[in-house]
């Protein structure tokens, strides 16, 4: 269940009124009565008879209906480091300092989060350079915050003798101090700086794989359109698209098509390195037998060159290229969303 439904579920029979005569009584009297003296005669009244006839509310209901008022109020005025520290005075005095800090996170931690989304354009190595010299704290943090992918890409680029410790650290975050927070400000703006220097590095071709995997029904018209157009641009865009890891989609109907028409030899070779949810995926369309033939077939190869390995998947997903295209097997090529 989505948190917008939570929130409705929790507010449930309590009219708009009434969440606001909440917000009042939460805040204390002096901010209360501060709030009511921009009223209208009429709306001070009719506030001050909700205010009198509410029973009944819930703790949950009172941070529901807080948060919703807060993130209004971002969305319609935009929240600022000097309005943060004055709504968390507010909010400690009124409600303590455990829901004040509830609140002010989720406000905040959107909006940091939104920030540090723009730099996933920025170069893992420029990114990972940018926090090296800095507190293995601020790096944990730093990495919390950015999406997970590219989170990853950046440990990946940092030394290995760090990558467990900042693991570690990130596990273990909960809340973040002002302090901190004020220091992954700065090193946005530094980030956010090597963009507006240097520009964005985009994957043009893998981004346009991933639209046409996604594109729906037109596909194949968009990519003879393309043909016409650049031959070559559509043969790089079904590299990227069908790239070997897809097969861990795959249904076993699919597998066990490809099982038949791939020699037992060259999934001994693609299979070496490989993640183990794509193994995984062609051992469950096999028989036991066969698994254990397979694996003794890769173990029995020993070490095997890279530039091997890479050529003989290649191989692989051209077979699947053509099985797909002619309509005899129906591939998955991304993730999709699911619903129970």
């Amino acid at each position: 269940m989505s948190e917008t439904q939570n929130k409705d579920d929790v507010n449930a029979g309590r009219t708009p009124l009434e969440q606001a005569a909440i917000i009042l009584l939460s805040i204390g009297e002096e901010a209360a009565a501060s709030v009511m003296s921009k009223l209208s005669r009429e709306e001070v009244l009719q506030m001050s008879d909700v205010m009198a006839r509410l029973s009944g509310v819930k703790l949950a209901q009172a941070r529901s209906a807080l948060d919703n008022f807060f993130q209004d109020y971002r969305e319609q005025s935009g929240i600022n480091g000097a309005s943060r520290s004055y709504l968390r005075n507010i909010l400690e005095k009124a409600l303590g300092s455990e829901i004040s800090r509830s609140v002010i996170n989720g406000i905040y931690g959107d909006e940091i989060r939104y920030r540090m989304a723009r730099l996933q354009w920025v170069a893992p190595p420029q990114l990972a350079a940018m926090i090296n010299q800095e507190h293995l704290q601020l790096q944990a943090v730093f990495l919390a915050f950015l999406p997970p992918e590219v989170a990853a890409d950046v440990l990946n680029q940092l030394d290995e003798a760090t990558q467990e410790e900042l693991l570690f650290r990130i596990a273990r975050l909960d809340d973040v101090n002002r302090d901190v927070v004020n220091e992954l400000d700065r090193l946005i703006e530094r980030g956010l700086a090597v963009i507006s220097e240097h520009g964005s590095k985009v994957s043009g071709i893998r981004q346009a794989a991933d639209i046409v995997n996604r594109f729906g029904n037109n596909q194949q018209a968009l990519l003879e359109n393309l043909q016409q157009r650049d031959g070559a641009i559509v043969e790089e865009l079904k590299s990227e698209m069908y790239e070997f890891f897809i097969l861990s989609r795959q249904n076993p109907a699919v597998i066990q098509r490809l099982l038949d028409e791939i020699p037992l030899e060259t999934w001994a070779v693609a299979l070496k390195g490989t993640e183990g949810v794509l193994r995984q995926a062609i051992y469950n369309a096999m028989p036991r037998r066969q698994v254990q033939l397979l694996q003794s077939t890769t173990s029995r190869l020993g070490p095997v060159p890279v530039s091997r390995v890479e050529q003989l998947r290649k191989e692989i997903m051209v077979k699947v290229r053509e099985l797909a295209e002619d309509g005899e097997i129906q591939i998955q090529l991304f993730n999709e969303r699911t619903m129970e």
